[in-house]
């Protein structure tokens, strides 16, 4: 039996459903663009979004920019420019500041990790520093997770899949592979690099995301819920955090 003095977690699809959050953050800002005066039916503008994010990718800063250019100029003449805009990322914003919360499990399954033993609890994600960052803030998750056990792909310079940034944070926090667990879902960037490099690996499935998606190694274990990955750590490792 291995023991385990870090656990590391992917954030999106993971830490909360990143999928159900972003569909509904963009229709909110379809919505009021529609209502600041933009004559475009739901959802016909709703799949230029959706086209314009999967072009520019999910981190590119000026979605909206973008949208404006590409739909017919008369839809929304006589309207400031800058006005659509702020109402999107505002629609956007508000959706996150109501809406953006972990998986109850998760938040629970935190706090007893926390409080209970003495496990480094980190991140290992892939994405904008600011980015991710805030999306722990939101989620109010920052109080259980250890000050320098944050790695976020854009501040070390090396992304997922590469094992160069998990054997980062191996190197910083001075653990051994088999000492640290990671949890993500998906299975090309989260599970083959942290396997490859010798880490205890377990697969979250809750999503169905990735459920056609396999990659070259197998997880160490699946879970769907956080309650299973409190009943794995107690039984295969003695890490009992339950009555």
């Amino acid at each position: 039996m291995a023991e385990i003095r870090a656990i590391f977690f992917d954030i999106d699809d993971t830490l909360y459903s990143t999928s159900e959050f972003s569909q509904m953050a963009r229709e909110n800002s379809v919505d009021a663009l529609i209502h600041a005066g933009v004559n475009i039916p739901r959802e016909a503008l709703l799949k230029e979004l959706s086209e314009v994010i999967a072009e520019f990718s999910s981190n590119y800063q000026e979605h909206y920019d973008k949208l404006l250019l590409r739909i017919p100029q008369e839809t929304c003449k006589d309207i400031n420019p800058a006005v659509l805009i702020a109402s999107a990322v505002v629609a956007y914003h508000e959706t996150k500041f109501r809406h953006l919360r972990p998986y109850e499990d998760a938040l629970e399954a935190f706090k007893l990790l926390h409080s209970k033993t003495n496990l480094i609890l980190g991140i290992i994600t892939a994405g904008l520093a600011v980015k991710q960052a805030e999306k722990l803030v939101r989620l109010n998750l920052l109080q259980y997770i250890q000050n320098d056990a944050i790695f976020i792909s854009d501040q070390i310079g090396v992304s997922k899949p590469n094992i160069k940034l998990f054997l980062r944070a191996l190197t910083d926090l001075r653990l051994k592979p088999n000492e640290a667990m990671y949890i993500g879902d998906n299975p090309v960037n989260d599970i083959d690099p942290a396997n490859t490099i010798g880490m205890i690996t377990v697969r979250n499935r809750r999503t169905g995301r990735y459920t056609g998606l396999e990659g070259k190694t197998r997880p160490n274990y699946e879970i769907h819920n956080f309650y299973d990955l409190l009943d794995l750590l107690a039984r295969d490792f003695n890490i009992k955090v339950q009555n």
